[in-house]
């Protein structure tokens, strides 16, 4: 899975949700971190090779924008032949470094997908994101108390979810402004 873009709220939400997903599945998954700015030839597979007990593996490899070589090759052969019950997710922030490796997981090499994670510029979109938020708590919310979340909180993603979670759970009725006020 390539975890792609400039938001790092959406980034860090897509891979807390893609290993709380795979722990409820198997909460024996082993998680492990990797670096790719720092990443020595070999590291990948030595901790995608299959144990002896066969544990499922969720591999999360950041700074995949500032990777070495190594990685870029190592991952791209990887990828032909992908260890099984192991989930490899790369967090890419930016830029144009390692665009090989992007392309082949963009074109479905080994089963990968991206996960796109642009930054929110424009107060509609901003907008939107607060009351899909209150959408998928099956929550109702006027148009007004989104307006003044998005206006008091326009500066930061985490701090605008936040404030969506924090009156998801204060609030038992419909959120409206005096609520949000």
């Amino acid at each position: 899975v390539l975890v792609s873009g400039t938001e790092g709220f959406l980034a860090d939400r897509a891979m807390r949700r893609l290993r709380d997903f795979l722990k409820a599945e198997d909460p024996s998954i082993e998680v492990v971190d990797l670096d790719a700015d720092s990443y020595a030839a070999g590291e990948l597979l030595t901790v995608a090779s299959p144990s002896l007990f066969m544990e499922p593996r969720f591999i999360r490899v950041n700074s995949v924008e500032k990777c070495t070589d190594a990685f870029i090759i190592e991952t791209l052969a990887y990828l032909e032949d992908p260890a099984e019950n192991t989930y490899l997710v790369l967090r890419h922030n930016g830029g144009v470094r390692g665009k090989k490796l992007l392309d082949a997981i963009r074109a479905g090499t080994g089963g990968g997908i991206e996960i796109s994670c642009l930054e929110l510029k424009k107060d509609t979109e901003k907008t939107e994101f607060a009351a899909a938020e209150f959408a998928a708590a099956g929550r109702r919310v006027t148009g007004g108390a989104i307006r003044a979340l998005v206006s008091a909180f326009s500066d930061d993603l985490a701090e605008l979810a936040a404030a969506c979670q924090q009156l998801l759970a204060d609030a038992s009725e419909e959120i409206t402004e005096v609520t949000v006020e």
